[in-house]
């Protein structure tokens, strides 16, 4: 069984562009209030890709210390058939300035398999600094946390970059800062088990864990209109493969005109 959070953050992990001060300060075109997407999980490790669970991402309006934010929610949990084999229940977090799209706060609360992680930090932007039960750490000035740069990502203006170009990046993640890259792959027409898609393709460097090996060999297609939705997540893992597929949205804040047909 596989930890279904960790498969679809891996992409959240590793699509924040903010390799420099071109990547500061993007205002938000992409997502509005109430936005929610839900996955489904696809495991691979005898050629047959069976259900292994689903996610959702979910966006609401709120007020954090007198700020106006965008609280991100990502929930991930393991189908009730495998539960007895892995179960998982996790939780994410992200509260993000509606004005910078800077991360304020992350939470992150995950119960993999009987294995326990509860995480609270606190982004100071006037410091540069990432507060953790484990000290402060200096983070660069345009770092974002793993579930805030996915909606920072999705209002990068992808017809700025070649093929090939590597869009570096930089990720607070676990007490550390990492300095990651995607790498522009194009255009492309995909289907998926929700339909048939125009999408923009890139494949994100990975750091090497106990799930992913490292490199370039995670494919990612995100939605080629103003939304920058992911719809296809495919990736090999240590044992077997994983595909992951947008399944279900609403409340999107443009219409989804990268559907060339919907899948029956």
């Amino acid at each position: 069984m596989i930890k279904l959070i960790t498969v679809l953050l891996a992409f959240f992990w590793t699509t924040h562009l903010s390799g420099g001060d071109d990547f500061c300060g993007l205002r938000n075109n992409s997502f509005q209030d109430g936005e929610s997407i839900t996955f489904t999980v696809f495991y691979n490790a005898l050629g047959i890709y069976v259900n292994a669970g689903s996610a959702t991402f979910s966006v609401a309006e709120e007020r954090l210390n007198n700020k106006e934010v965008y609280h991100i929610t990502g929930t991930g949990t393991s189908n009730s058939s495998y539960d007895w084999i892995f179960k998982v229940r996790d939780r994410y977090e992200s509260f993000i300035d509606t004005s910078t799209l800077r991360p304020i706060k992350f939470v992150r609360n995950v119960d993999e398999g009987g294995y326990k992680i509860y995480e609270n930090i606190n982004f100071n932007a006037q410091t540069n600094t990432a507060i953790t039960t484990k000290g402060v750490f200096k983070v660069p000035p345009c770092v974002q946390d793993v579930l805030s740069s996915i909606y920072y990502a999705r209002n990068i203006d992808f017809d700025k970059y070649n093929v090939g170009d590597k869009i570096p990046f930089t990720m607070f993640l676990d007490n550390e800062v990492y300095n990651l890259y995607i790498k522009y792959m194009g255009r492309e027409t995909v289907k998926t088990r929700y339909g048939k898609f125009n999408t923009i393709k890139f494949k994100p460097l990975l750091v090497k864990g106990t799930l992913f090996e490292g490199g370039e060999k995670m494919t990612v297609w995100v939605s080629d209109d103003a939304n920058h939705i992911p719809l296809r997540i495919e990736s090999p893992i240590v044992v077997g493969s994983v595909k992951v597929d947008m399944m279900m949205y609403k409340n999107l804040r443009h219409p989804l005109t990268s559907m060339i047909s919907f899948k029956n």
